[in-house]
């Protein structure tokens, strides 16, 4: 059964989206998490996703619903495709931890960095 949030709230000063389940049941989502893994076609790239870097710092410019089933996200670094269903946000919510590790584990195993103005170079000696 899908849930949908009570309360969903974007925090613009710490970049975090704030979704509500019952009194007892928050999640936080900072912007980054939700940008490195939106569903769009340009991030997952039709089943063969491709890796997000450069995110650090990336802010929600503009939340809204889409239907009543999924959520709009427009970022700050100009990306707004790819629609957020409650039932993506509630798996995004309750993995989020799993996700961030494996994250950075692709980040690290791609030498690549989250930082934009950060690039990775690897020596061959």
């Amino acid at each position: 059964m899908t849930r949908i949030p009570t309360a969903i709230q974007l925090h613009k000063a710490s970049k975090v989206l704030s979704l509500k389940y019952g009194p007892d049941e928050e999640y936080r989502l900072p912007a980054e998490f939700l940008r490195v893994h939106s569903p769009s076609a340009e991030v997952q790239g039709h089943g063969n996703p491709i890796l997000q870097f450069g995110k650090l710092g990336v802010g929600l410019t503009k939340v809204e619903p889409a239907g009543q089933y999924a959520l709009k996200l427009t970022f700050d670094d100009g990306h707004d495709s790819g629609l957020f269903t409650w039932e993506y946000l509630e798996q995004l919510a309750q993995r989020q931890a799993q996700l961030w590790e494996e994250y950075l584990a692709e980040l690290k195993a791609a030498g690549k960095s989250r930082d934009p103005s950060e690039q990775v170079i690897k020596l061959m000696l």
